[in-house]
């Protein structure tokens, strides 16, 4: 009975085992790509850090406005070994007098410092403050868009390589029967030995390059693994949506109306804009040095002893004072440095204005370089449908006339190996056509959708 009862358990642990590994590895599409790598991507969430720390910078800014208090506060206590002075009191008509050589003194005081005006500086800092937490903004989605372009374009090479293998797979079939048939050949004396060799050796080459094709997809998944922050050991894979001939034939964007959208709706070009508005802030900022500044202080404190007979509560109302004045500061002379902080804030100035036109040339050129592979890998990919459907009907025709001893092996081979060649053709034209459309329709400020 226990024996079978260890059978029992044995057997539902090996049956959960193989249940468990049969189960199927996730397959995650584009979208659940990009939306876990802008929740989870380490980049993005250091962006959004920086950006909270923008936010302080900004909240400090608009604190800086207040005026400033401070409470304080001074307990002592003294010896005095020599002393001959004391306190005198009068009991029933008789003088007595305490000598004490150990005093205490405490003394309390509230202070306030408020600058009212120093040539616009602090409204100045929170309007930099303001542009500096909307730049950080415009950082976080900057990486958010690179983090998207870089997650398409893994994404289709893996789509790519999936259709690849399926050739290599098609090629390396026809070579091992091509291979079996040149034995065949070889045994009835109707194929040379050398002939046969061709034959192994094609095999061999197919059987490489499909191995190849089978590494680099496994690279490719690597990298948008890592894309995404996954970690561990599980079986990664993306869903391989149903793309037809047709998406690759969409029409493509007009160049010029990618760009105007881009420069209206990029944050590149947004936070370039912002530097310049950063630039004329800070120069303003820098011309207050020539300005006066007015501040308000004020203050009150009180004192107590234990030096006298008055008792506390007195001694804090009758040693109260309080004071409250107005000072001007006016710049006369400070070596120089307003006007080097003018210079530079002007130079700032021309180094944004630079800058934005800097970023617009780069981004033209992104739009242009994928607007060009998006116009060419159509036209190649029109070209390969045709070619293709031309090469099939002739490698058919050479297999048959091979088949007839009418063609040698090297035809034979030339045959399959332009087949093969137009085949791959094909599919790279098709998905590199389809990825240039999407990210010229991504700058249009559309989502990405394959």
């Amino acid at each position: 009975m226990q024996l079978m009862k260890k059978g029992f358990i044995l057997t539902a642990l090996i049956l959960i085992s193989i249940g468990i590994k049969s189960q199927p590895s996730r397959q995650w599409t584009l979208n659940e790509c990009i939306q876990y790598a802008l929740e989870n991507n380490i980049t993005l969430k250091k962006s959004k850090l920086a950006k909270q720390s923008a936010t302080e910078g900004l909240k400090q800014a608009k604190a800086d406005l207040l005026p400033n208090i401070s409470l304080s506060t001074n307990q002592s206590v003294g010896y005095r070994p020599w002393t001959d002075m004391g306190i005198s009191t009068v009991t029933n008509g008789t003088v007595a007098t305490s000598v004490k050589k150990t005093y205490y003194n405490g003394s309390y005081g509230l202070n306030l410092n408020w600058t009212v005006w120093n040539g616009n500086r602090n409204i100045n800092n929170i309007k930099l403050n303001r542009i500096t937490e909307e730049q950080a903004e415009l950082d976080t989605e900057t990486n958010s868009n690179i983090i998207q372009e870089e997650i398409a374009k893994l994404y289709i090479q893996i789509l790519y390589m999936k259709e690849a293998i399926t050739v290599a797979n098609q090629s390396y079939a026809v070579s091992v029967k091509n291979e079996e048939r040149g034995r065949e050949l070889v045994e009835v004396g109707k194929m040379s030995k050398a002939d046969l060799a061709q034959l192994t050796a094609q095999r061999a080459s197919d059987k490489y390059t499909l191995v190849n094709a089978e590494s680099n997809l496994a690279n490719y998944k690597l990298q948008l693994k890592q894309l995404l922050e996954l970690t561990g050991n599980d079986d990664f894979d993306i869903h391989t949506p149903e793309i037809s001939d047709e998406d690759a034939l969409t029409d493509i964007p007009q160049l010029q109306s990618i760009y105007e959208s881009a420069l209206v709706l990029r944050p590149e070009i947004r936070k370039s804009i912002l530097s310049i508005e950063a630039g004329n802030t800070n120069l303003s900022i820098a011309k207050a040095g020539y300005m006066p500044t007015i501040s308000i202080t004020g203050g009150g404190g009180t004192s107590s002893t234990s030096m006298t007979s008055k008792n506390w509560g007195t001694q804090l109302k009758t040693n109260f004072d309080a004071s409250v004045g107005a000072t001007i500061s006016i710049p006369i002379s400070d070596n120089r440095k307003t006007k080097t902080a003018i210079s530079k804030a002007k130079i700032e100035q021309a180094e944004s204005m630079l800058d934005l036109e800097d970023k617009k040339k780069q981004i033209y050129y992104t739009i242009d370089s994928y607007w060009l592979d998006a116009t060419t890998n159509q036209q190649k990919f029109i070209a390969a449908i045709d070619d293709v459907r031309s090469e099939e009907a002739s490698y058919e025709l050479l297999s048959e006339q091979f088949e007839l001893g009418m063609k040698n092996i090297i035809e034979l081979m030339s045959g399959k190996t332009n087949l093969i060649n137009a085949r791959y053709n094909k599919l790279q034209s098709k998905y590199m056509a389809i990825l240039n459309i999407q990210l010229l329709n991504f700058y249009k400020g559309d989502k990405i959708d394959i």
